[in-house]
């Protein structure tokens, strides 16, 4: 171990124990960003990238478990990113898979696919719906996991199972006009029923939410980190969470 471990080790307690468990968020959505530019400074292919940034992910939940949040919502794939070239889509979509795979195997937490899952290769798809499934009673986190994820897509897709939800109950549309409000639509969403998460995080040093939960990070808090998602460490969350207590939430007002 050498003498900077040491430092961060240290640094990495203290940050810990300042921390006020009251004023932990509840949900922490991720945009897991700068995979491709981590394998490039490396000397590496984008598929290595991409793996680094997966074997990543394991350890963010459990620090995220170990401060009490209750659910994370991890942005692995855009809408966008489904129009890659194939020779770079196709190993991206295989780590992903297999890190799906890999996050059902440990058993306790639940994992929950939020996209358009219709826009997915069919063995994508079933991956996801498979490892919901075989989670569904763990009773550890929640974890969103955002493949073929847009924010505006979201919108639209909840709009529509509104409008096909009351044309089932015969609804007429100058009804459904006068009653409409938030909630509705909220109720539609991917991540219904489930609280809109409190603290936003990219990595990669971008400062920008690209439609990542466009409707639910409405009143959000943002932090921005520096670091590319494969060098992202315990003490770079635990600043986040820092600067996220530190914040006076005010919801618009």
């Amino acid at each position: 171990m050498g003498i900077s471990d040491v430092v961060y080790g240290v640094y990495e307690r203290h940050l810990k124990a300042a921390l006020d468990p009251a004023k932990v968020p509840r949900h922490v959505g991720v945009i897991l960003d700068g995979n491709r530019r981590w394998a490039a400074v490396q000397g590496n292919t984008s598929a290595q990238g991409h793996r680094a940034g997966a074997r990543r992910i394991e350890d963010f939940l459990g620090w995220c478990e170990e401060a009490g949040v209750e659910v994370v919502t991890l942005w692995l794939l855009s809408t966008d990113n489904l129009d890659r070239p194939p020779a770079e889509l196709a190993p991206l979509l295989e780590i992903i898979e297999q890190t799906v795979v890999d996050l059902a195997e440990h058993g306790q937490w639940r994992l929950h696919p939020v996209g358009a899952l219709d826009l997915l290769p069919a063995h994508t798809a079933a991956a996801m719906k498979k490892a919901e499934a075989d989670t569904a009673s763990g009773s550890g986190l929640l974890v969103n996991l955002a493949v073929g994820y847009g924010g505006r897509r979201e919108v639209v897709d909840a709009v529509r199972a509104l409008l096909a939800e009351h044309s089932a109950r015969g609804t007429t549309l100058d009804d459904l006009a006068s009653v409409l409000d938030v909630e509705h639509i909220a109720q539609h969403l991917y991540t219904a029923g489930q609280p809109d998460p409190d603290l936003v995080i990219r990595t990669s040093g971008e400062q920008r939410l690209s439609g990542f939960l466009l409707w639910q990070a409405a009143h959000s808090e943002f932090y921005f980190c520096e670091a590319y998602w494969p060098d992202f460490r315990k003490v770079d969350f635990l600043r986040a969470l820092r600067a996220y207590a530190a914040r006076g939430r005010r919801f618009g007002t």
